[in-house]
């Protein structure tokens, strides 16, 4: 990988799954890594481990629906490590209803988790990047589902194309900071326990595999690399090729 110029790095959603692997890969590759997430156990225990490990890492636990919690959050970051060089919002949920059983609550509580965090913790967050002579850079974790659905997702998909839109609409604001914006979009990273999968889920993709949680840190990675500051604006699909692959149900 390339190496990062930008060293403190806020992933939120970081407790568990994705945003685990991604805050992981920071980690690894010598930057000091805040994990924010509602899962308090599991956060202070990831952190705590990872301390153990030789990395520069905290734990902040933020509910990213509430918009104190994210200016703690950042505020923290900057008071601990002097700057925030790299967001990324991973914090997200999927709740799948029926249409005509999906509440305004249910839609509310899903847009306000998913897209309402990601512009407030962007704002936030470029308010200090600003100020870096190197600018930062956000990557928003959207889906494959902002192009391609199933039905009962109305809410999950339009927040994640909600994603998928903002981002673009980040980067042509941000720019003057030098502050790059982008998406990933995964398609199916398998968070539980990979060899319980079949042969037929890994052959629905043309890189014969189903995803892993690494797959997203790597595209991240690249995203926020030091020497790739001309990729802004962009959504980046890490899908093995799924939403490209033509199937015909016999």
């Amino acid at each position: 990988m390339n190496k990062l110029k930008k060293d403190v790095v806020i992933v939120t959603g970081a407790a568990n799954g994705i945003g685990r692997a991604v805050a992981r890969a920071y980690g690894e590759n010598g930057c000091a890594v805040v994990l924010a997430d509602m899962d308090e156990v599991r956060g202070e225990q990831v952190a705590s481990e990872w301390r153990a490990e030789g990395h520069d890492v905290c734990f902040v636990r933020t509910d990213v629906t509430q918009e104190k919690d994210i200016i703690h959050l950042v505020e923290l970051t900057r008071s601990t490590y002097g700057t925030i060089n790299v967001l990324i919002n991973n914090a997200g949920i999927s709740e799948f209803k029926p249409l005509l059983e999906c509440s305004v609550d249910d839609w509310d509580r899903v847009m306000n988790t998913n897209v309402r965090s990601t512009f407030l913790c962007s704002k936030e967050a470029s308010k200090v990047m600003r100020e870096n002579e190197g600018g930062g850079a956000i990557v928003n974790i959207a889906s494959t589902r902002a192009i391609m659905s199933e039905p009962h997702s109305e809410a999950y998909a339009a927040s994640k194309g909600g994603i998928v839109a903002l981002t673009h609409a980040l980067a042509a604001s941000l720019s003057e900071y030098n502050i790059t914006v982008n998406a990933v979009s995964p398609g199916w990273i398998e968070t539980g326990n990979y060899s319980e999968l079949r042969e037929v889920d890994h052959q629905q993709h043309f890189a014969k595999r189903v995803g892993k949680p690494n797959d997203v840190a790597k595209a991240c990675m690249y995203l926020t690399a030091a020497d790739n500051d001309f990729v802004t604006g962009m959504n980046l699909i890490v899908d093995g090729g799924m939403t490209r692959k033509m199937i015909y149900e016999e």
